[in-house]
């Protein structure tokens, strides 16, 4: 078991993550299955990457009807939680970051059901076929490719959209931020699409608007108040830091030892689409 533990250890959690969008749930489910798995006779590990998965799935199955009556709770806009994906040639990072949906693409996940959100996991970040989803999910294949089909629907992506986010460069970031520091109102408006939008997640636990922002002005203008407000608060002690979060390049800001945020940026033609601030302390613990 412990051979397979470090076989399978990676591609487990990326799909438990993709399917909670928590990293402490997939942890968890991941842990349980193996402990699980133990009790499995051998007979039925023969093809153990579906079997595991297939355990895996169902945990998380049940985590998401739990999780879906909690956020009805919660203060604000949901995000995902954030996951440290650096560089570091190993084989768990390579896996993760192979597997790893772009984080815009896991905001999107939160408009599906817990069975749509799987298929589509499964589909588009693992690249299982559909005979092996409907085997997996025990459906017929054309109920899952159907369920695939409303999952794109309502993501509002279509059947011809590839999944994979457009790159964020550094010096795009830095071009941003500094347009931000020198608050040019101009420069910063020139780089936000016209339906540009953040997204805010406190918890109730950090200060956040808990309505998303939306429109261009209101953008630059919650932008820019945001940075000259964080800036003569802090003062001297805000470090921005580029991060290697969800296989993507983030943005992170601290105050010393204190994480207040990680900020994700989607693109869209090379302009700001969507803005993403995780602000929930616990949500920060990992990064």
């Amino acid at each position: 078991m412990e051979e397979l533990y470090d076989q399978y250890r990676a591609l487990l959690f990326t799909l438990a993550y993709q399917l909670t969008g928590s990293a402490a749930d997939a942890e968890d489910a991941v842990q349980d299955v193996f402990v699980k798995a133990c009790d499995v006779h051998p007979e039925r590990l023969e093809e153990p990457k579906a079997y595991l998965c297939k355990m895996v799935t169902n945990r998380c199955l049940n985590l998401q009807k739990s999780a879906r009556k909690k956020r009805e709770m919660y203060v604000g806009p949901w995000l995902p939680e954030p996951i440290r994906t650096p560089e570091a040639d190993t084989l768990d990072m390579t896996v993760v970051r192979r597997d790893l949906l772009s984080y815009a693409m896991l905001v999107l996940l939160e408009r599906l059901t817990p069975t749509e959100r799987t298929v589509f996991v499964l589909r588009e970040a693992l690249g299982f076929d559909y005979p092996e989803i409907a085997e997996l999910l025990g459906k017929q294949v054309a109920n899952c490719r159907k369920l695939m089909s409303r999952a794109r629907n309502k993501m509002g992506i279509s059947e011809e959209e590839p999944v994979a986010a457009e790159a964020v460069e550094l010096e795009w970031v830095s071009r941003f931020l500094t347009s931000l520091e020198e608050g040019n109102v101009d420069h910063v408006l020139s780089l936000l699409t016209e339906d540009v939008m953040v997204v805010a997640d406190g918890g109730g636990k950090a200060t956040a608007a808990t309505r998303p922002i939306q429109t261009r002005d209101r953008v630059a203008r919650y932008l820019l108040g945001g940075f000259k407000g964080a800036h003569s608060h802090y003062r001297e002690s805000l470090q921005f830091e580029y991060a290697p979060l969800n296989g993507e390049t983030s943005i992170v800001i601290r105050s010393g030892d204190e994480t207040l945020l990680a900020m994700f940026m989607q693109l869209r033609r090379g302009k700001l689409a969507r803005i993403y601030f995780v602000l929930n302390p616990d949500k920060l613990v990992r990064i």
